[in-house]
């Protein structure tokens, strides 16, 4: 630690304690999925990828959603910084306003979206098992965008834990309703594929309730009785979020709808690189909760330095989240590429399925470097207020890059699954490389005093 520069010792400490249960949080969002698979992989490859297809439409949906609540992280964060309490709490009032007036359209946008995959040709005998998982997991959109503005609320003024504890118990819900309703025990009847997506709503409204205790409880403790919040919508505070929280909900959306369409793609080639494909897309998601978690981390360590008109340290914090996530995704590469069959394995026995995800997981190994450049970096930029950077850079990197290189590989090229995820590679690679790069010439700005509060717009 004596070989830090002055600050660094202090901002890592605060940076791993604010980032440690956050990523706790995140590894406990992706291992709610991680054991939908594992509960249904024992009936077979066609569950597996209808597991993987109804949750990668479902996300590609509801994910735009989520991302406009992230214009909450700078907005609360420097509020915080600059304590500013009662605006933290109004932010939070319209975050909950934005979330009830989108869960109606995007349900509706997820109905349409079951018609969607019967018009592209999706294997017959996953689709059967698709549409009825979807239409459970829709029922789940509403506790799910209350979730993510308590999330970033509480995430924003430090009160991390509780979100911590919400997802790990969360995770036992979750396990003992699969083994309930997935199999059918005490009583139940054995649902299969749809069980498993009504416990996964089930569990969503668990989440929202006990965050939703946790404000209220927090409020009473903490909060200013004589400041009386302002409980009606306030379009033009709505208005605000939106602007922030539109290049966000973009980027996620385009983010997330690229593997969307990459899984898709992969429903058209066959049941087992379908299966394979979601086995090491999970994979290397859990790996990208560590990376996704500093991110969170980071954009609040940033706005709330922004907030006190600290930007030296603003820049400070984001490269110790940088240093934090690469760091980590170098060796996450290295255990992918060391033993990716036995990966595979956990999730199925399935000889072919294990055999096609441990390639696809050494593709995965060559891209953990760059996953977590791009993963950490946008979060570091939203702090700062920016989140049009990462929008346009994902646009290029993904769709313009990736996902095109990824279908030319996978049928003309003849490469299957392999080529399309040679392609994925290719694209997070680029994003990587340039959102890092963007984040340097942000943090020189900030080190120069160019100083903009998204709370203001000063």
């Amino acid at each position: 630690m004596k070989l830090l520069k002055p600050g660094f010792q202090g901002e890592l400490q605060a940076t791993l304690q604010l980032a440690g249960p956050v990523i706790l949080a995140e590894l406990g969002w992706m291992s709610m999925g991680i054991v939908d698979t594992i509960f249904v992989g024992r009936l077979g490859a066609e569950a597996i990828g209808a597991v993987s297809l109804g949750s990668a439409v479902y996300f590609a949906i509801a994910i735009f959603g989520m991302g406009l609540l992230l214009g909450l992280d700078p907005l609360i964060s420097q509020a915080f910084g600059a304590g500013q309490r009662h605006e933290c709490r109004s932010w939070l009032v319209q975050g909950i306003y934005l979330s009830l007036a989108l869960s109606p359209w995007v349900m509706f946008a997820i109905a349409g979206g079951m018609s969607w995959l019967r018009w592209l040709g999706v294997h017959a005998s996953v689709l059967t098992e698709t549409v009825p998982f979807l239409h459970a997991l829709s029922w789940g959109t509403v506790p799910l965008f209350f979730y993510a503005a308590f999330r970033r609320y509480l995430q924003a003024i430090g009160l991390v834990k509780p979100v911590t504890f919400a997802l790990v118990s969360a995770n036992i819900l979750n396990i003992i309703g699969d083994w309930i309703l997935v199999y059918g025990h005490w009583g139940f009847p054995a649902m299969g594929v749809v069980g498993s997506g009504w416990v996964t709503t089930i569990a969503r409204l668990y989440l929202a309730a006990v965050l939703l205790g946790t404000v209220l409880v927090h409020e009473a403790r903490h909060g200013d009785r004589r400041s009386l919040l302002p409980w009606w919508p306030s379009f033009g505070r709505i208005w605000r979020l939106l602007t922030l929280g539109f290049p966000a909900a973009v980027h996620v959306t385009l983010e997330v709808g690229v593997f969307a369409v990459a899984t898709t793609l992969a429903g058209l080639l066959d049941p087992v690189a379908l299966a394979a494909h979601h086995i090491a897309l999970d994979v290397a998601s859990i790996t990208f909760m560590i990376p996704l978690g500093l991110a969170s981390a980071g954009a609040v360590r940033v706005g709330q330095a922004l907030g006190r008109g600290e930007p030296s340290a603003a820049g400070r914090a984001g490269w110790m989240a940088l240093t934090l996530g690469t760091s980590f995704m170098i060796a996450a590469g290295l255990v992918m590429a060391i033993i990716p069959q036995r990966l595979a394995s956990i999730f199925t026995t399935d000889t072919a399925v294990v055999a096609m995800a441990g390639t696809l997981m050494l593709v995965a190994a060559a891209f953990q470097l760059f996953d977590g450049l791009q993963g950490v970096s946008t979060g570091t930029l939203r702090g700062a207020g920016d989140t049009q950077t990462p929008m346009f850079c994902t646009l290029v990197a993904h769709w313009v890059i990736g996902l095109p290189l990824g279908y030319l590989l996978a049928f003309p090229a003849g490469y299957g699954v392999v080529g399309l995820w040679v392609g994925l590679a290719f694209g997070l690679a680029t994003a990587g490389i340039t959102l890092v790069r963007a984040w340097s010439r942000k943090a020189k700005a900030l080190a120069q005093g160019e100083l903009r509060l998204a709370t203001t717009g000063e």
